[in-house]
């Protein structure tokens, strides 16, 4: 969430900047209208301190008038402190208003893009920010999709996930869940490695977590909701993992705070139909290995790199054929400053599936979790909170099945060998 303060100095720069999100003239006046709620409540506040001043200042002489016998002079003045309370009384409630209204304005207004961020308005338009695909695998004329493959080796079965549950909830069995846990090991391993505290966080969230970090009130239609309970199965391990730091106030020492989490993500977005959500290319549940870094904001620039270059060690050691996309505008999620995507190119497919976002979130959810650190000058200040996928499953899967296909079963990359326990599935 924006800070008043912030949208005060920068207004008109942080509306040319929401154009690169496609806000048109209307969308772009609750800028305006933050101001004038903000301006609302400081004169509410200021009449009402005013009030609360005078109704102190004239209970203290009220004491001094009956001591003194003037009873009648202290009586008068009774009467004017009721007065003041119910005034002051009728602007704490209209000064309530103003603020919830305040709030949930700001809670429609995204982050302010990245000034790297390129315009546009759909997938389309982001930019190759880094390219490997000049080697792309081949495989000839005899080849199958990932579904075909699951199928013919017994890894997946999609048909018995629509019995089970529905469509979009793939049952993984034999070699199928072995090479999925295989993947979950390594990729923890490797965050691990990378000095990030292992956590397992639950898999359900109240509605002040997934506010806090954005999912509230944007992406409520994606999340499957336990209405009896007030509660939601997170779409990612990002809101769980983020929101162990709310309401938390860190040291300067205490940067880096890096955690992360292997969790099954649930998410209600349905699409259009065709090879584009065929088998595991888009699903309803699936696994991911979350990494999540709370950063100073000095530093979070360079942390958003060191990010991108450890999830691109997991694609170098599995030998997948990679690029990134630095996301335009249109396409950037509603709390994110800044978006790389990873994408791994699918042989079989002949298409880029996506595998893991990493954003750069700056202050707008640590506002909202009231995330803060008190600096060495002992100011109190809001912390920056970045995430990134590394990496989501389902469409690893696809692609390890597809590009290392031969006439004599799947071979598995060297790095996957320790954790899956065989070579090729056969």
């Amino acid at each position: 969430m924006l800070q008043v303060s912030e949208i005060r100095e920068n207004i008109e720069a942080y509306k040319q900047a929401l154009k690169k999100r496609g806000f048109d003239q209307e969308r772009l006046q609750s800028l305006d209208q933050t101001i004038l709620l903000d301006d609302q409540r400081k004169s509410l506040q200021t009449s009402l301190d005013q009030k609360l001043a005078a109704i102190n200042s004239h209970s203290k002489e009220i004491g001094m008038l009956y001591k003194s016998g003037k009873a009648s002079e202290a009586n008068a003045l009774k009467t004017q402190v009721s007065d003041l309370k119910t005034e002051a009384a009728k602007e704490e409630d209209a000064m309530k208003l103003v603020k919830e209204e305040l709030y949930q304005v700001l809670l429609t207004i995204p982050n302010i893009p990245h000034d790297s961020v390129p315009d546009g308005l759909t997938e389309d338009d982001n930019e190759v920010y880094q390219d490997w695909s000049t080697d792309l695998p081949d495989l000839g004329a005899h080849h199958m999709p990932h579904w075909e493959l699951a199928d013919k080796y017994n890894l997946i079965d999609f048909k018995l996930g629509v019995k089970i549950t529905g469509s979009g909830f793939p049952l993984y069995r034999g070699q199928g869940a072995k090479l999925q846990r295989a993947l979950i090991q390594f990729f923890l391993d490797e965050a691990v490695a990378a000095g990030y505290e292992e956590v397992m966080p639950p898999l359900l969230v109240n509605a002040d977590s997934a506010r806090g970090t954005g999912q509230l009130p944007d992406k409520e239609g994606q999340m499957y909701e336990m209405e009896r309970d007030g509660l939601y199965l997170i779409p990612t391990a990002e809101v769980p993992l983020t929101n162990i730091y709310r309401d938390v106030i860190l040291k300067e020492s205490d940067f880096p705070q890096k955690v992360t989490g292997h969790t099954p993500c649930f998410r209600r977005e349905a699409g259009s139909y065709g090879s584009d959500v065929k088998g595991l290319n888009r699903v309803h549940q699936f696994e991911k290995i979350e990494i999540v870094q709370i950063a100073h904001p000095e530093k979070s620039y360079d942390v958003l790199e060191e990010m991108l270059r450890h999830i691109e060690s997991l694609l170098v050691k599995l030998e997948l054929p990679y690029r990134i996309l630095r996301l335009c505008g249109g396409d950037l999620t509603f709390t994110s400053a800044l978006t790389f995507d990873f994408e791994v190119y699918s042989a079989a497919q002949k298409k880029w599936l996506e595998v893991s976002s990493v954003s750069n979130f700056l202050t707008y959810q640590s506002n909202r979790l009231k995330l803060r650190y008190k600096g060495d000058n002992g100011k109190t200040q809001l912390a920056h909170t970045l995430n990134g996928s590394a990496l989501a499953l389902a469409r690893i899967v696809a692609a390890l099945l597809e590009n290392n296909q031969t006439a004599d079963g799947i071979k598995i990359p060297e790095a996957l060998k320790p954790y899956t326990g065989f070579d090729v599935i056969k």
